[in-house]
């Protein structure tokens, strides 16, 4: 039998951790199986551009567990979208994707493909099974699913989002320290999460477990309310700019300076309803996802709430490719091991799907199927301890749908 492997979409502190949790697990329990994992996702499946995963390869896959990023490269391609790979010289004009794809697994002599990505990954993957299995290919696709985000439908945990809430803490406990570096200073911690929120309450909440751990020293100007978040936006809430102003002018008073956690999708549909106003283009990329780097929320509200609260020095700070890019910590190792572990299992029976806990099926880890799985599953800002978090920070606890 052999297998190939693909990583692409953004990173997250799980992709090479999760290849080599498959080359160790093929080994154990099925050492004949070659392994080949194709360069930069469907880039190089597309291209033909492949690792042979040799014998000492075999032998240190446990290294990969130490690192962040993807030693097999990552690309954004869409395989339906064949303007955008004629654009790019990955198919010709008239040549059907899929069927490129295809034929390029079928002439590498591939039996199991393991894709490793989030939603656009894997609704690509099923995209592809689905084409496979439609024209008599009869090739095994199991997923496996990544994204910090955490927000694949219906899975309940995705791979490396845990660690990047972990490091996303670590990264506001640096650049909340410079609250003193002038007086009235606005620090904006903008987080990933183009249409959840998870990230950026779990990172929150993360933080805040410390900062309620934290010893202090007053006396001397060391303060946990100065080092304490004063906002959480996220896209599933509404933001009333003008009464968070005046709430948070009455910090900026009171403690002297104002930290905001802020997911990157919060505030987006009033940003893009202004660029359409003004007759701008929306930069959108190969999936028709709006390039939040180019419109820049974090600067958005920084430029609203400046000179409504007072702030004399205004910092916005992103950690996503600082959390994206970590090794796994100890939650995000097991799951990871549970899952690879399962989706070698599940290859080596002929059972195609995306690896995951069924959020609708009672937490069951399984293989489900593709067409059940699909993205932009929202944040459920209902959970009690998002509330309780929000009004211990003093902002009001939003109301939840009916």
């Amino acid at each position: 039998m052999k297998v190939a492997i693909l990583t692409a979409g953004g990173f997250a502190p799980c992709l090479s951790s999760a290849v080599g949790g498959l080359i160790q697990r093929y080994t154990e329990v099925s050492p004949g199986t070659e392994i080949i994992a194709y360069r930069h996702g469907y880039q190089g499946l597309l291209a033909g551009d492949h690792i042979e995963v040799t014998e000492p390869v075999r032998r240190n896959a446990h290294l990969l567990h130490q690192y962040g990023g993807s030693p097999i490269g990552n690309s954004r391609v869409k395989l339906t979208n064949a303007a955008n790979l004629v654009e790019r010289g990955l198919v010709n004009e008239g040549e059907d994707p899929l069927q490129k794809a295809a034929e390029r697994l079928e002439a590498d002599g591939v039996d199991v493909l393991h894709t490793i990505g989030g939603d656009d990954t894997n609704t690509t993957a099923a995209d592809l099974a689905a084409y496979l299995a439609d024209n008599g290919y009869g090739l095994t696709v199991v997923g496996l699913p990544k994204t910090i985000d955490n927000d694949i439908i219906p899975i309940k945990q995705s791979l490396g989002a845990d660690t990047a809430a972990e490091m996303a803490a670590g990264f506001a406990r640096n650049i909340f320290a410079e609250h003193n570096s002038a007086s009235h200073t606005l620090i904006i911690h903008e987080v990933m999460g183009r249409h959840c929120g998870w990230l950026t309450a779990a990172a929150a909440a993360k933080y805040r477990a410390w900062l309620t751990q934290a010893e202090w020293l007053p006396e001397i100007g060391l303060r946990q309310e100065a080092w304490d978040i004063h906002a959480v936006f996220v896209p599933e809430c509404q933001i009333d700019v003008d009464a968070e102003a005046s709430r948070l002018s009455a910090v900026m008073d009171g403690i002297g300076n104002v930290n905001i956690f802020l997911s990157e999708g919060a505030g987006v549909e009033t940003i893009l309803h202004e660029m359409t106003e003004r007759g701008e283009e929306i930069p959108r990329d190969a999936f028709g996802h709006v390039k939040l780097d180019q419109i820049n929320p974090g600067a958005w509200f920084a430029r609203q709430f400046a000179s409504m609260i007072g702030a004399e020095k205004v910092m916005v700070q992103k950690s996503g490719y600082y959390s994206r890019s970590a090794a796994p910590n100890a939650f995000d190792l097991a799951l990871i091991k549970s899952m690879t572990d399962l989706a070698v299992e599940c290859a080596l029976g002929g059972v195609s799907g995306v690896i995951g806990h069924d959020e609708q099926d009672h937490d069951v880890l399984k293989a489900i199927a593709f067409d059940r799985i699909a993205g932009g599953k929202p944040f459920d800002i209902g959970q009690d301890w998002f509330r309780h978090m929000l009004e211990e920070i003093g902002q009001p606890v939003p109301l939840t749908a009916e």
